[in-house]
């Protein structure tokens, strides 16, 4: 059985711990600690999921894992990412995989130095909504993809400490529209700003992703009062509306519209049971190092893009 463990337990963290616990009951892992820096907080989550305490990350380490969720700030994605592959223990660190490409890149080599799974957590991609759109996409439902335009906009979250919207948010739909599109982002351009935020922190952004025959825009910000997650894809055969939160998918075309029949799932245990898989069978993950590392390229470029007013180039 697959030895796991959760290292920081905040807002997203104890989702992870949540899920492993139901697929723990179900005898397809166990979940042996979480670890936190605020150990009170260790200790409420796994009194509620059943499991040990850490107040410390390099303790949880030591104890025989099998494989590890991270999810602590962006700017701490290195340290302790590296702390575990290290020692050869199968990794899923929550997007963005760093804080820069350097530290992406060095969590990279070390994971293939050390032959592990290294999984990023981009948790859309295993939308059951975003599935579907792909699935009917490759099946021709759109004819050519022409533009893609994401929509991510809400209050701001008051988990998000270490980076700004481009990076926390917008990271997501410049993964997802690549992914549809089926190829790297080749140019990217932003506009951004700071309404409520201070200097060098965006809370507003705008950005236009270039691919060979067609573009993405994502729009995103922590101003709006409610939260909206949704997605529009322009083909030569028709247009998609999809809805992140709602896992609806709606087609229209010159003769008819309909609604896409969508299992609904949630994205994180998708997420979970695909990394649990990719370490049972040792196969590569949807979302590798790689994967993650190309949609931090993008989301800091479109950073450097908004500071200089230039667009940028994707190498």
């Amino acid at each position: 059985m697959i030895r796991v463990g959760v290292v920081g337990v905040g807002m997203m963290g104890q989702h992870h711990a949540r899920v492993y616990s139901e697929l723990a009951k179900e005898g397809k892992v166990e979940l042996v600690g979480i670890a936190d820096i605020n150990f009170e907080r260790a200790k409420e989550i796994a009194r509620r999921f059943n499991t040990t305490p850490y107040p410390d990350y390099k303790e949880l380490a030591k104890e025989r894992l099998d494989a590890v969720s991270i999810v602590v700030p962006t700017s701490l994605h290195r340290q302790v990412a590296l702390e575990f592959i290290n020692r050869s223990i199968n990794v899923l660190v929550e997007k963005p995989i760093a804080d820069s490409i350097e530290n992406a890149e060095a969590i990279i080599q070390a994971a293939e130095e050390n032959d592990i799974i290294l999984m990023v957590g981009h948790i859309e991609r295993f939308n059951p909504a975003v599935l579907k759109l792909k699935e009917l996409i490759e099946r021709g439902e759109l004819g050519k993809l022409v533009t893609i335009s994401a929509k991510r906009v809400g209050p701001m979250a008051a988990r998000i400490r270490d980076v700004g919207i481009i990076i926390d948010l917008g990271v997501h739909d410049i993964d997802v529209i690549s992914y549809l599109f089926g190829e790297p982002v080749r140019t990217v351009y932003a506009r951004a700003g700071n309404v409520v935020h201070p200097a060098g922190v965006e809370d507003h952004a705008l950005i236009t992703l270039g691919f060979e025959d067609g573009s993405g825009i994502v729009e995103t910000n922590w101003l709006t009062p409610h939260k909206t997650r949704t997605l529009t894809v322009v083909g030569t055969g028709g247009i998609a509306y999809m809805d992140y939160i709602e896992q609806r998918l709606k087609l229209f075309n010159d003769e008819w519209v309909k609604d896409a029949k969508i299992n609904k799932r949630e994205p994180l245990r998708n997420e979970l049971e695909h990394f649990i898989e990719c370490v049972e069978e040792k196969k590569t993950p949807l979302i590798d190092g790689y994967a993650g590392l190309h949609a931090l390229k993008v989301a800091l470029l479109a950073q450097k893009s908004a500071r200089t007013g230039k667009v940028m180039e994707v190498e």
